[in-house]
């Protein structure tokens, strides 16, 4: 793997410090000082190819159904159980509220609430944020999760460190309460060093292996905020692995 650094004169992070985090996947780190926009890239090839996003849209799609008034907050009832019994995760198997739908990533969940956004106001809002490639074409509720023949849309993970750096200093189009409601479903971990604020997507390949995991967000320490997003490529890894390799990198750095 190689690494690279950029404008990363104030990070105290180092290519071996990646390495270890990385436990021999391949994949992408890139993080950024919210407030000076100091970089850190791994890999500087692996941090700007674009790939689907997979769960890390929930993200964006929670901030557009906060913003449009399609769900009216983080404890509103927006999704109720359909009655199918989906076995990859059994707490999918009951009504959600946009709290415990981002924190058991459901997707059908999200996807009614793509659905519920609707494709205009859904293209209008990608476009006005400037999310990635932009690309919905493949359906309204599929076009953020890659499967076999399915043309996503496409984003990559500088991209995505930038897209949390522009939501973090209010660069985005989003109202003060939505950013604020945001945070609040974000907010993972907490230590006496810093707090976490984060989303994993994972993806699978044609023969049900995972083989793409990411963690996209910030973290808040001693006054600083850093963005960043996370990509590891291989059979086996998933979101749950990236944001592992994260916290490791993020605690190397004294930041959680």
């Amino acid at each position: 793997m190689v690494f690279s650094l950029f404008l990363a004169g104030a990070l105290a992070l180092s290519p071996e410090t990646v390495a270890r985090a990385f436990s021999g996947h391949e994949g992408a780190y890139v993080q950024i000082e919210c407030s000076t926009g100091e970089m850190f890239r791994s890999d500087g090839e692996a941090s700007s190819r674009k790939l689907a996003p997979c769960s890390t849209f929930k993200i964006w799609n929670s901030a557009i159904g906060l913003e449009t008034g399609v769900v009216g907050g983080l404890g509103e009832l927006f999704w109720k159980w359909d009655g199918v019994k989906r076995t990859l995760v059994p707490a999918w198997n009951q009504d959600q509220t946009l709290r415990s739908a981002f924190a058991v990533s459901c997707v059908p969940a999200y996807q009614k609430l793509a659905r519920d956004i609707g494709a205009d106001r859904m293209k209008e809002w990608i476009a006005k944020i400037g999310y990635g490639n932009g690309d919905i074409s493949s359906g309204l509720d599929v076009f953020w999760l890659p499967a076999q023949g399915r043309t996503t849309i496409l984003i990559s993970a500088e991209e995505q460190a930038a897209m949390i750096v522009r939501l973090v200093t209010g660069k985005l189009p989003f109202s003060e309460k939505t950013r604020a409601s945001l945070r609040d479903l974000m907010k993972t971990k907490s230590t006496d060093r810093g707090t976490l604020y984060g989303k994993t997507g994972t993806a699978g390949n044609a023969k049900g292996e995972f083989v793409l995991g990411w963690f996209v967000g910030f973290v808040e320490s001693k006054g600083r905020t850093f963005a960043f997003a996370c990509r590891l490529d291989g059979t086996g890894v998933m979101g749950k692995d990236a944001r592992a390799a994260t916290e490791a990198i993020l605690a190397s750095q004294g930041l959680l």
